[in-house]
């Protein structure tokens, strides 16, 4: 039986599978494109797919009626298309939980870097502009009393609110649903009125493509930053870049539509946008349990067992 993983894994989780009699092709490159892994998917039993790896209908009838689990590495799974998994009896799974805590801190390291400005600090003294000390000289902002909107109070949300409090700052929240804890909850409207800093941390869903349209961007508070860890799509990319050229002080953004942000594109060109390559999960420790994680799903499935961590 042959399994498929399309990007190489940090850690040995992988020799799980050869131990128990798995045949493991695991794509070598930086890119896996589509024509490749139509083919590369063909008789597999289990599929690991990333983020970066579009699997639909087509992909799971190339793979053939032997596909029984896709276990995903990631937490997200909107690049799974789930009613065809599920209408072909496929098990989806994921892993949840593993990266909240790793995604948080890269949630606050996004803001301090926005707030106090630390690229363009970077750059400055880098370039050889640092001539001396200045009272004005690249002024930010100060954490401690500004108010952070957090939508989607899942995991990641709770965590980076945990955090948010220890540089004093007020916290409330939009979700779906109030949650007994201890933030205010209000409708988006009102928390974006409110909020000095607004943190996304919804799913991407079909509801939620584009929440951060260009009305809600504006709606945002002068001066007021934006930050992104969850998913590119949930912020209407052009109009971000119109605020940012006046209505907010900045963002900063871990994932962008379209991933990746292409050479050259206008974000690129605005000193207030900090921009990361999708690092929130990226401490060796927090990816190397992701993969045993998947690990563990796709294991489960081909033994029978229910996974860890199902999603369909």
């Amino acid at each position: 039986m042959r399994v498929l993983v399309t990007r190489t894994l940090p850690g040995n989780a992988l020799d799980r599978l050869r131990e128990r009699g798995l045949e493991v092709e695991v794509h070598q490159g930086l890119f896996l494109p589509r024509e490749e892994l139509l083919r590369k998917v063909q008789g597999v039993v289990g599929l690991i797919p990333t983020v970066e790896d579009r699997v639909d209908a087509e992909v799971m009838d190339r793979a053939g009626p032997g596909l029984r689990v896709i276990a995903c590495y990631s937490v997200g799974v909107d690049h799974v298309d789930l009613e065809a998994a599920k209408a072909r009896g496929i098990r989806v799974t994921h892993t949840p939980g593993v990266l909240t805590e790793a995604t948080a801190d890269l949630t606050l390291a996004l803001l301090l870097a926005v707030a106090r400005r630390l690229v363009e600090g970077v750059e400055h003294a880098r370039e050889g502009r640092w001539q001396a000390w200045h009272p004005e000289l690249l002024l930010g902002l100060d954490l401690g009393g500004l108010t952070l909107g957090i939508v989607g109070m899942g995991r990641i949300g709770q965590a980076v609110a945990q955090r948010a409090q220890a540089f004093g700052m007020r916290v409330v929240y939009h979700s779906r649903t109030p949650k007994p804890l201890p933030y205010p909850h209000l409708a988006l409207e009102a928390l974006l009125a409110q909020a000095d800093v607004v943190s996304l941390h919804a799913p991407l869903t079909p509801e939620t493509h584009r929440l951060m349209n260009r009305e809600r961007l504006f709606a945002m508070k002068p001066g007021g930053i934006l930050l992104n860890t969850a998913r590119g799509g949930l912020v209407d990319t052009e109009a971000l870049v119109e605020a940012l050229e006046g209505h907010l002080f900045g963002a900063g953004l871990d994932v962008t539509d379209p991933e990746p942000l292409p050479p050259g594109h206008p974000l690129y060109a605005l000193k207030n946008a900090v921009i990361t390559p999708h690092l929130g999960s990226a401490g060796r420790r927090t990816r190397e349990r992701m993969a045993a994680m998947a690990v563990d799903n796709l294991l489960a499935v081909l033994e029978g067992q229910e996974p860890p961590n199902p999603v369909v």
